[in-house]
């Protein structure tokens, strides 16, 4: 039985703390019952400790302390409105010196009800006050509004609390604050109604609000309220006035309010200052904001964190960071020290220059410094990995959010979700969304996105309609960049009237077709020949009001350079350029190609000089078409004068342009020179192709006098080389200074595996184990392909766990061809148990997809896809609903096709198919009307 002391309990005032308490919904209600009784109870047991004497001192209190939150000090005073007001202040205040306890608007406005009620009003004030401050969302300051609206309306005078002129201002700060600016009309037209004259505080809060907002207008009506108040606006009157117009991108007009400051008796302040300052580097007028700087300390400002920070953001994000950089270093110099939004900003910039390392650095200061990093710190630095395809970089920085305390977002997900997709590891991306649901994040359409343009840069068109089948399937709706990826991998393949199909229904789903869209599929008519198909696409887009872009017009005119139409290219460009678009190097660089391939290489130079003079800059694809045109006339000389042009103007050669060289070299017979271009590649940072080191292989195929030389081409290069051939590649690099390495041994493997050739490409990996290196995912992965289709499985398998036990993720293309191969020797139990070992680390819709709608049920065997889809089911893994239906529906289509097959009578055939779904158990979905709808359909025909 609860004790009750009477040196705590008073007679209840009933009727005003229900009223209030329900009104303003103090009580909780989103707490499940048993946690509810839980709170209850341990509000039973604290009034058991507040009634003893000396409660304060009791060690059982004492030691409660720390658990003790916010919620059960909420429940102990509503379940308890006559504890003594002087007990429940006393006992609050020691809960709110504890720095782990932060009190709600709820435990407040609870605390509160018992001293309005025992009338301890001055107290009763303070409590308001803090209640008000205490608002972290719009959905507190709503609470909050609720209830100091019922107390200063109540009708009995003893439970009234009249609002002050303080609480109002306050309260008007905290609306503000959040951009409410309707409730903020509401506030001070009831503060008007209490007959409580507002003050500087009131009309500079309304002010303030507007202006957050960018509504100028309605501001400068509260700032004539002030002069008709006979009161004068202040300094933090025409701050906001300034920020407004910020606000508005109208930075002349608040630079206007900041110049006419003194001439009114006010001075600008740090804020002023800062908020000026922004409105210039929002409109990257950053020198001018410098000059606002530097005048900062003749009018005795000091430069606060924000100031330092907002001029660091634009320095950065206009690519000026050695003066960011300077600035960073300033603050500490005076005596301002950066704080985690600075460090973000710096790092964020340094890894849009793909200054990484820097960038790591700048994080591992900031631990340094104690400074705490947000999530938004970590997501820039992961952004800036997986830019630069260094996901491996990402992933630790991504696990050393946990051990920080801080929880990754779905941005931090969708930005390595990007990085996966960039790198082709799709199958790890979708890994990652599968981890996003464990984690309670929610998936958006940009994940969905990324998603659809990694599987579509691998062509696999039938994966990206069922994520789009997925995202609607978990209420995120598609829009026009979801169906570009597709729409270009359609006509990638050649499916351009698909793709044109597919875009006459986005029209029809209320989606807006845009310029990347229409820019593609044309490109895709030009691409199969159709040119008149392009055109005429393009005057739809036209009619359409989707206006072109300069890419557009680029693929226009490439196709049309193609066609031998250079006429009516060059006629297209003139139309270009008196639209407003700007003519960029792109075109240019197309007109050129098309004169290299005609040999007139005067004119294309001619070209080039113009395009120079415009003020364009040529870029590596220029430059790389003069070089290619070179070197395929043998004009190697010519070639390395552009090579050296190139240098001049600071513009870096890429793979393409270092392979054309060596290539060249080689057609020559000068295969020392190949090689040197190959060492000058290395020491630049290039990283050489699968189709470079083709290259190379094939004229050390020819420099071998044992080789037939007209035999040997690019496309049989690795039908052709031994291992041999590859020492003479390893040895010829090492004389170089160039040693091989991973991609050197992925380049050569890939290319034997493709071939079949196992054997040799077995002694490459033993070759790189005794060089001490180890396999990549990519080398497993042709090994395990290579050995599927020499029908090798068990070798297969054993490779398999070899690689699973290195902690690598296989493609699941490559399971799919060692389950089906295993399942086709007849070893159902060895093919179960390489499935099993996929669910753990695997997505399981795209097991579902790969595996089973694209592997077994393509080969028709439906019984061994039932068994695996039970296997999921047994193992806890939950499927999509509509991959789910995707995969039922398949199975009874399959089902049914294969009983049609049978020379039976029809109702034999009925018989038959039944007997097969009584004696498959394919999870529940099959069993709903829904999924057998497929059934229905098929049985008629």
């Amino acid at each position: 039985m609860m004790i009750r002391s009477t040196f705590i309990l008073k007679k209840s005032p009933n009727h005003f703390f229900k009223s209030l308490l329900l009104h303003s919904s103090v009580l909780p209600s989103s707490s499940s019952a048993i946690e509810e009784e839980e709170e209850d109870y341990f509000a039973s047991h604290l009034l058991s400790l507040l009634s003893l004497p000396n409660w304060q001192k009791n060690p059982r209190f004492k030691a409660l302390i720390p658990s003790i939150s916010p919620s059960h000090a909420t429940s102990l005073f509503n379940n308890n409105p006559n504890l003594n007001p002087q007990t429940a202040l006393q006992f609050f205040n020691i809960l709110s010196q504890r720095s782990n306890f932060k009190p709600t608007v709820e435990s407040f406005a609870s605390l509160l009800a018992i001293l309005i009620g025992n009338e301890v009003r001055g107290a009763a004030e303070k409590v308001r006050i803090s209640m008000v401050k205490a608002c972290e969302t719009e959905e507190d300051a709503r609470f909050v509004l609720r209830v100091l609206r019922k107390m200063n309306v109540e009708i009995e005078s003893r439970f009234r609390f009249k609002l002050s002129i303080r609480c109002y201002n306050t309260l008007l700060m905290c609306l503000s604050r959040f951009l409410m600016v309707d409730d903020m009309k509401c506030v001070f037209l009831e503060m008007l109604d209490d007959e409580i004259m507002p003050n500087i505080y009131t009309f500079n809060s309304m002010v303030n609000g507007y202006c957050k907002l960018g509504k100028v207008d309605v501001a400068k009506l509260y700032v004539s309220k002030i002069n008709q108040a006979n009161l004068s606006p202040d300094t933090h009157t025409y701050t906001s006035l300034i920020l407004g117009h910020c606000r508005n991108r109208d930075v002349d007009s608040a630079y206007k309010v900041f110049d006419e400051m003194p001439q009114r008796g006010c001075r600008g302040n740090e804020v002023s200052y800062t908020n000026l300052i922004h409105g210039f580097c929002q409109e990257s007028r950053i020198d001018e904001a410098l000059a606002l700087f530097r005048r900062m300390g003749g009018d005795n400002c000091s430069p606060t964190v924000r100031t330092f920070t907002v001029l660091i953001d634009a320095l950065s994000r206009l690519g000026r960071m050695a003066e960011a950089l300077e600035l960073f270093r300033a603050m500490s110099e005076k005596g301002c020290e950066p704080n985690a939004h600075t460090y973000t900003v710096l790092i964020d910039g340094m890894c849009k220059e793909s200054n990484l390392d820097e960038a790591k650095k700048l994080l591992d200061l900031m631990e340094k410094k104690r400074v705490v990093a947000t999530v938004v710190t970590y997501n820039a630095l992961i952004d800036g990995y997986c830019k630069e395809r260094r996901v491996e970089n990402a992933i630790e920085v991504f696990e050393k959010l946990g051990t920080k305390g801080l929880k990754a977002n779905v941005r931090t997900c969708n930005e390595l979700i990007g990085g996966y997709c960039k790198a082709n590891d799709v199958h790890k991306a979708m890994t990652l969304l599968d981890k996003m649901t464990k984690m309670k994040l929610c998936p958006n359409v940009t994940t969905y996105n990324l998603l659809i343009n990694g599987v579509c840069k691998q062509d696999h068109v039938d994966s990206a309609y069922r994520l789009i089948g997925s995202m609607k399937e978990n209420s995120v709706v598609p829009d026009e960049w979801t169906y570009g990826p597709l729409v270009e991998a359609l006509c990638r393949r050649g499916s351009v009237e698909e793709a044109r199909d597919l875009l006459g229904g986005l029209n029809e789903k209320g989606i807006k077709v845009n310029e990347v869209i229409y820019t593609t599929l044309i490109n895709g008519y030009f691409q199969i020949g159709k040119t008149e198909s392009g055109l005429a696409l393009f005057d739809e887009m036209l009619m359409s009001d989707c206006l072109p872009n300069s890419y557009t017009y680029n693929v226009l005119i490439h196709g049309l350079c193609k066609g031998d139409k250079m006429r009516e290219a060059f006629t297209l460009m003139g139309k270009m350029i008196k639209i407003g678009l700007e003519l960029e190097i792109t075109t240019c660089t197309i007109f050129i190609e098309q004169l290299l391939k005609t040999f007139d290489f005067g004119y294309a130079r001619k070209l080039l000089i113009q395009a120079v003079s415009s003020g364009l800059k040529p870029d590596v694809c220029t430059y790389t078409s003069f070089v290619l045109a070179y070197c395929s006339h043998g004009m190697i000389e010519r070639a390395e004068d552009t090579m050296n042009e190139m240098a001049e103007h600071g513009v870096k050669p890429d793979t393409a342009t270092y392979t054309v060289f060596i290539d060249c070299y080689g057609r020559a017979g000068r295969l020392d020179c190949a090689f040197d271009v190959l060492k000058r590649m290395v020491d630049a940072g290039c990283v050489p192709s699968h189709h470079t080191y083709a290259v190379i292989m094939r004229h050390l195929l020819i420099a071998q006098k044992t080789k037939n030389v007209t035999e040997v081409g690019i496309d049989n290069v690795w039908k052709l080389m031994d291992f041999d051939t590859a020492t003479d590649l390893f040895s010829e690099m090492v004389k170089r200074g160039c040693k091989p390495n991973i991609n050197t041994f992925e380049a050569l493997t890939v290319g034997l595996c493709r071939e079949r050739r196992i054997e040799e490409a077995s002694k490459l990996v033993a070759h790189m184990l005794e060089s001490g290196l180890s396999p990549n995912e990519h080398i497993y992965t042709s090994l395990v392909n290579c050995l599927c289709h020499l029908q090798m499985f068990d070798k297969a398998s054993e490779l398999v766990k070899t690689t699973a036990g290195k902690g690598f993720l296989l493609r699941l293309e490559s399971y799919k061809l060692l389950i089906c191969g295993l399942y086709d020797e007849q070893k159902p139990e060895k093919a179960k148990e390489v499935f099993c070992s996929l669910l753990d680390g695997y997505n399981p819709d795209e097991i579902a997809w790969k595996i089973l709608l694209d592997g077994l049920l393509k080969r028709g065997l439906v019984n061994r896809c039932s068994e695996l889809v039970n296997v999921m089911e047994e193992k806890g893994c939950r499927l999509n609903p509509h991959t789910y239906k995707i995969l039922v529906d398949k199975m009874v289509m399959s089902s049914w096709l294969r009983v049609l097959e049978t020379p039976h009578d029809p109702r034999e055939n009925l018989i038959v198919f039944f007997k097969w779904v009584a004696s498959v158990r394919i999870g529940s979905v099959l069993r709903t009307t829904r999924s057998l709808d497929v059934f229905v359909r098929v049985v008629p025909s």
